[in-house]
């Protein structure tokens, strides 16, 4: 049986499209999978913190400020199936955490939040939503997440759910952040899976859990996230880690 040790992984690929060796850009005279890594470090909620990388200049890199790091195949098409490859060796810990390693502005309550999702034993896989700003209603970038009473995620759409028949209908509306926690025996099994219909419609990777039935509990938090798609991107982040005195 595994354990009830929680290993959060970084996975951390050099050749982006939008952004080639976008892992190692400078932000505020670190790396961005250093910052990424000291988030994780600041939730003090993981008994491991790995990167998961396929190019030998991130895990030096990792190495050099003290991180630790682990080779994995190029062939894995996504940080899930990275994830996936590092937890099939480690049969002794029971969560799993998918830290994207495009966040150096990640929250390290939201983290702890995530992973605390998990100390409800029933609780399969997990993930993040906040308050929806009315300015990202119609935007199919950000992602809307229904849920059911008890926290589940009910579907996730880049449409928005649920629709409001009558104006002025008081319903909670949630944006979906895109961090995940998972059981081992449900990461290895979601990556095993071939995409399903509604995934491939939508572009979600998470509607393969919900259309084979497993549920995903969402923890609700109210940190935005602001991410690095691209090299412009590394001016707003910096900006608001001064604003924060990171």
């Amino acid at each position: 049986m595994p354990s009830s040790r929680t290993i959060a992984v970084i996975p951390a690929r050099h050749a982006s499209t939008r952004f080639p060796g976008k892992p190692l850009v400078l932000i505020a005279g670190k790396t961005m999978v250093e910052h990424v890594w000291l988030r994780c470090q600041e939730a003090g909620v993981f008994d491991e913190v790995w990167v998961a990388t396929d190019d030998e200049r991130i895990r030096a890199t990792v190495e050099g400020f003290g991180g630790r790091a682990v080779m994995t195949s190029p062939a894995c098409a996504t940080g899930t199936d990275r994830v996936a490859e590092v937890a099939r060796e480690r049969p002794d810990v029971d969560v799993w955490v998918n830290v994207q390693g495009d966040e150096p502005l990640v929250d390290p309550e939201a983290l702890k939040s995530l992973a605390g999702l998990f100390t409800d034993t029933t609780v399969r896989m997990g993930t993040l939503v906040r308050p929806l700003e009315a300015d990202e209603a119609d935007s199919p970038h950000v992602v809307k997440a229904v849920l059911a009473l008890n926290g589940d995620a009910l579907y996730f759409s880049r449409s928005l759910v649920p629709h409001a028949r009558e104006t002025g209908t008081p319903v909670p509306r949630w944006g979906h952040i895109g961090l995940y926690g998972y059981r081992r025996d449900v990461l290895l099994r979601l990556a095993e899976l071939a995409p399903t219909p509604l995934e491939e419609t939508e572009k979600l990777e998470q509607l393969r859990a919900l259309e084979h039935g497993i549920s995903i509990r969402c923890a609700r938090v109210s940190w935005r996230t602001v991410a690095v798609d691209v090299p412009g991107d590394v001016a707003k982040v910096e900006a608001v880690m001064r604003e924060k005195g990171l």
